[in-house]
């Protein structure tokens, strides 16, 4: 007999006919005489309800059937009896594939905290808060194929080892096969890199945008979507040192074309979420987050409201409040801040756009004050920035003044300077950082909650 899931089984409105689900125990109860297994198999935030009469079975494996343990059911689908659910599962054969020490098992009925359970990731996942966020990742990671390709995009696979820096941060994981114990050197001291495998200094991407510009300028549009990696030394609940990130780089876009794809973009993946994860969402906004379906449709319901850095801060420094971060034009915006213009002063989503060059990055536009660059960030309720970008910096002269301004390496971009010298074009592109997303689209408080084995600083575990 072939194996359903659970998840089309409580759909089923075929009653009477045998079946066969495997799954893991959630719950256990019952009598002497008859005892109630919930189970469940991943497909589905919900259980279903098998019922066993225990003069059926050994004694000794029924016994054994505690939380955790692993289970195929074979029996007949029928009408439940009981609140919660349409059908259940009358076993008539039960094979134990795992037993499940409830002395030693982590993972019992009561609640667990955050904390606890990153301390047990290998187990996480079988909790309905862990099991919802990752059909949900899968589901955004989905969405975010779905929506590009209908639109004629083209995925692009950038390097993950690179030899430059995109953010000219320097925080960077360093890629080599040297013997750190011996490592060759050269007759001044500094490493002789020309020993190391790729001949040559390289590092984990921190993005992909600099290759993904080569594409654009090829392909027309192309985005990337693959695992990142920043040397930063934060432990905030908003960092990780390895994250997903998705760029959309286009040829022939404007800011403004920028913005528009950013917002329509986000719109379509918040909508994406409400229609096909509805229970796990509805299990989140009612156990993790109250606010969580109302912030979601707060976003999709209405229209970015688009205003310069210079606009923003203006306002910032009207606002009756003390700022844990001052405010002044040239500084970088906070969190609070960003969040003060979209739920407080505006009570809509923001896009804020032409930044002071100085807080952004080389590659980005300069506009004709020669004092900002075409920027853009889009800010969300309860997080912040999710989304920046820009236009590029087309320009062959102005990009390399720029970058002999800020001191950066020519010879290690001499390729991305290369492609304003033929056939130049103006582009766009933004970066998303796909956690950042899942933690808004779950309602999740810490972005190490929505990978499934998080990295940070001291923490490479499982």
């Amino acid at each position: 007999m072939k194996r359903i899931k659970i998840k089309e089984l409580l759909s089923s409105t075929e009653k009477g006919k045998e079946v066969l689900v495997k799954g893991w125990v959630r719950t256990k109860r019952g009598s002497k005489n008859i005892i109630f297994i919930a189970l469940n198999d991943g497909s589905t935030i919900n259980n279903i309800q098998v019922v066993a009469d225990v003069s059926l079975f050994d004694a000794e494996m029924v016994k054994n059937i505690t939380t955790g343990s692993c289970l195929s059911v074979q029996g007949i689908l029928v009408e439940s009896e009981g609140k919660g659910q349409n059908v259940e599962i009358q076993a008539f054969s039960i094979e134990l594939y795992g037993t499940c020490d409830s002395e030693t098992y982590p993972l019992q009925k009561k609640g667990h905290s955050m904390e606890f359970l990153r301390e047990i990731a290998h187990l996480r996942p079988r909790t309905n808060t862990f099991g919802a966020v990752l059909r949900i990742r899968h589901a955004m990671a989905f969405a975010i194929h779905k929506y590009f390709n209908e639109r004629g995009f083209y995925y692009l696979h950038t390097p993950v080892i690179t030899g430059s820096d995109a953010e000219g941060a320097g925080e960077m994981f360093h890629v080599t096969t040297l013997d750190l114990t011996n490592i060759p050197l050269n007759k001044d001291g500094s490493v002789d890199f020309s020993e190391d495998f790729f001949g040559k200094q390289t590092n984990l991407t921190v993005s992909g945008q600099l290759e993904g510009e080569l594409g654009a300028l090829a392909l027309g549009e192309i985005y990337t979507f693959g695992p990142t990696f920043r040397a930063e030394n934060s432990n905030t609940p908003r960092h990780l040192a390895e994250f997903w990130m998705i760029e959309p780089e286009m040829a022939f876009y404007d800011l403004t074309d920028n913005m528009d794809l950013a917002e329509d973009f986000l719109k379509y993946l918040i909508r994406y979420a409400l229609e096909n994860c509805s229970e796990d969402l509805q299990f989140l906004n009612n156990m993790i987050n109250k606010g969580l379906l109302d912030r979601l449709q707060f976003v999709i319901s209405n229209d970015f409201i688009r205003l310069t850095y210079t606009e923003a801060v203006e306002i910032l420094e009207k606002a009756s409040r003390k700022w844990e971060y001052p405010v002044g034009w040239g500084r970088d915006l906070q969190a609070e801040h960003e969040r003060y213009l979209v739920e407080e002063h505006f009570e809509k989503p923001v896009i804020l756009t032409d930044y002071p060059k100085s807080i952004k990055a080389f590659y980005m536009k300069q506009n004709d004050d020669g004092k900002t660059v075409r920027a853009m960030d889009v800010l969300f309720p309860g997080i912040g920035e999710i989304i920046g970008g820009s236009q590029r910096e087309e320009d062959y002269t102005r990009l390399l003044n720029r970058i002999r301004e800020l001191g950066l390496p020519e010879k290690d971009l001499w390729w991305y300077l290369e492609t304003r010298k033929f056939g130049t074009a103006p582009h766009s592109g933004f970066g998303l950082g796909f956690e950042r997303m899942i933690v808004f689209i779950t309602g999740m408080a810490n972005i190490r909650d929505v990978i499934p084995f998080p990295r940070t600083p001291k923490n490479a575990e499982f």
